[in-house]
This record gives structure tokens, sequence and C-alpha cells, in this order.
């Protein structure tokens, strides 16, 4: 019975899907009035101070005539105004827009997702080694690393690396001694400019 309720959920979340993006496909193929623009910048005139002006009109009407409404100027010195605004005709693309910021958006989402596994997984594969210790000077790390190499039993390249928890452990081991060379490496060059 509850793979039943399993299996609706699971279709109900699909009709929610899809009928989100049907809707997206159908307002991404009307074209958004807001992505076309007309913007013209005047300077100050006279005793009028300046002014930024923003209409939606098409490319050819994109004119200091068809954008400043309402004109502060009258009627006479109208062309003079004009010759001092300056109109640009600008248009985006929102569905690049919105695309873009899902995108982003899912990989942020993504990566958390990812981080959380990794947080709850992380005491799973950590197993506590008592042959580690945490490096005390640069001259005890060279000998702890002999003395854990010595003490370990040797380990089969071939048997590890079965699972992806095995995989991971692995590579976190090799991550860690790198850790330890770049320490030791570090000690060792401040040793040597003291």
């Amino acid at each position: 019975m509850s793979s039943g309720r399993g299996g609706s959920w699971t279709f109900a979340g699909a009709v929610v899907v899809a009928l989100l993006l049907l809707d997206f496909v159908d307002f991404a193929q009307t074209k958004n009035f807001e992505d076309v623009r007309c913007k013209c910048i005047c300077p100050p005139y006279r005793n009028i101070s300046g002014h930024i002006y923003n209409r939606n009109v098409s490319q050819k009407d994109c004119n200091c005539l068809h954008v400043v409404e309402p004109m502060p100027v009258p009627g006479h010195d109208v062309e003079a105004y004009c010759l001092l605004c300056e109109c640009k005709y600008e248009e985006r693309s929102s569905n690049t827009i919105k695309v873009t910021i899902i995108i982003y958006l899912s990989v942020v989402g993504a990566l958390l997702l990812y981080m959380l596994f990794l947080l709850l997984v992380d005491p799973l594969i950590r197993k506590h080694d008592p042959y580690t210790q945490p490096l005390h000077n640069e001259e005890d790390s060279e000998f702890l690393y002999v003395c854990v190499q010595e003490m370990r039993p040797p380990v089969d390249p071939q048997a590890r690396g079965n699972t992806v928890l095995e995989r991971v452990e692995g590579a976190q081991q090799r991550w860690k001694k790198q850790v330890q060379e770049q320490r030791k490496t570090v000690f060792d060059r401040h040793k040597m400019l003291s």
C-alpha cells in the first residue's frame, strides 16, 4: 500500500514540474514589454533640472520627441532641448537572465546538498586512527611519519577501492599525506629563513 502512495506522489510531482515547464515555455515565447526600452538622458536646460526618461517604444521611435513626456519646455524650445538629450535604445533578454539565475541557484543548491551529504557521511568514513598524532614540531614530524608507516599493516592496493567509501577514504588519506609533506616543507623553509 505504501508503494502506491509513493507512486502517486511521484506522479503528482512530475505533473507539477511539467506544468511549470509549460508555463515557462509559454512565457518565453511572448516578448516581455520590459525587455526593450528607450532611455533618454536630458541635462539641465535653463531653469529646468536634468532628468532621465524611460519609455517602452520601438527602436525607430527612440528619440526625444516620442520619449520625453510631458515636455518640460514650451513649444519653441523643444528642438533645442531635444538636441541636448541623449537617447539610447536598450534591449535585454529576461529569459537569459532567468535561466542564468536558475543554473546558478541549482549549482549552489547542489553544492550545499553535497556538503550536507559529506557532513553526514564523513563520521561514518573517518575511523579514529591511533597511529596518527598531531604534529608538534618539525623534528618530530619525520620521526612520527616513519613510525606510523612501520606500525601499520601492509595493505594490498588491489583489495582497496572496491566501494565508493573506500575510494573516498583512500583519497582522504592521500590528501592528509600531502598536507603533512607541505607542513614539513614549510617548517624546513621557516627554519632555513630564521
